[in-house]
């Protein structure tokens, strides 16, 4: 279920659960490892420390067993990782930046190679906020240079506004793959 998707700087709001709920795009990429993720920790993770647990659980005074104690804690991580992989899975728009069909401007998806003011290039895909990855070169569409850059066509340059100081950057190529 892949579509064209365009979101629009007002679709992209802080992840604050007191406004109303707005849309999470994943890239298709993004989905499969999410649910890659999810089926490692329900069939092996959880009932490896589900059976850790219980060894720990035989061994008497639950109160002052620290594997037990332990164990525990990490199968209430585990539980809370699942049911966040699920609800974003079961929310998220999934899309396949393959599929795109305006390739001219920068939207959800596109792999996007930069130039500073110093020649350097850099190259990005806009991702999802669940996909971040900077030393992959994936950044969200949520980002200072995500957001400064949707509906950028090639030569197109955009000034980000960082922590660090100001930047100059243009758009030499946008990839859909």
């Amino acid at each position: 279920m892949s579509q064209d998707v365009h979101p629009d700087k007002d679709d992209i709001e802080d992840d604050d659960e007191e406004r109303a709920p707005f849309r999470r795009y994943l890239t298709r990429a993004g989905a499969e490892r999410m649910h890659r993720e999810l089926v490692h920790l329900l069939n092996e993770e959880r009932p490896k420390v589900t059976a850790e647990v219980s060894a720990a659980a035989a061994q008497g005074d639950r109160s002052e067993n620290a594997e037990y104690i332990y164990g525990k804690k990490r199968l209430r991580e585990i539980d809370r990782r699942l049911r966040f992989l699920q609800k974003r899975l079961d929310t998220a728009t999934i899309v396949t930046p393959a599929e795109q069909t305006d390739r001219e401007r920068i939207y959800f998806g596109a792999t996007v190679t930069l130039e500073d003011e110093d020649g350097n290039r850099t190259t990005y895909q806009i991702v999802g906020s669940d996909e971040i990855d900077a030393a992959g070169g994936r950044i969200s569409v949520e980002s200072p240079i995500g957001r400064a850059l949707l509906r950028k066509a090639v030569g197109d340059s955009v000034e980000v506004h960082r922590p660090r100081g100001d930047i100059e950057l243009t758009v030499v190529d946008i990839r859909y793959e």
